[in-house]
């Protein structure tokens, strides 16, 4: 994938996760998402940290302890390890891109 806004599927079921880097103790990845949310009773608690990037289009997270974050293209975060969360909305009408970074 040499441009991380090539061949961006559209109106997809699920999420699309692409790994784009793989080195011990770091995985960088895009994901692109359509609507989809993560479901309230299955939230992310992942055994490392990742620090997410919003490049294109539009989503909210929830943060356990933190409440919900609209985000918008430029906005990043890092998301500690064991810190439950879930996305709770992502555009419709385009795709959404994330850069994600796992470490730790």
């Amino acid at each position: 994938m040499p441009n991380l806004f090539d061949n961006l599927p559209h109106d997809i079921e699920d999420e699309e996760f692409v790994e784009l880097l793989a080195h011990p103790g770091v995985r960088i990845e895009r994901i692109v998402s359509n609507g989809q949310t993560t479901p309230v009773d299955a939230p992310y608690d992942q055994d490392h940290d990742e620090w997410v990037l919003l490049l294109r289009g539009s989503a909210s997270l929830w943060i356990d302890g933190d409440g919900e974050r609209d985000l918008r293209p430029g906005d990043h975060m890092l998301i500690p390890a064991h810190c439950r969360h879930r996305v709770t909305g992502t555009a419709r009408n385009e795709p959404t891109v994330w850069l994600a970074v796992h470490f730790g």
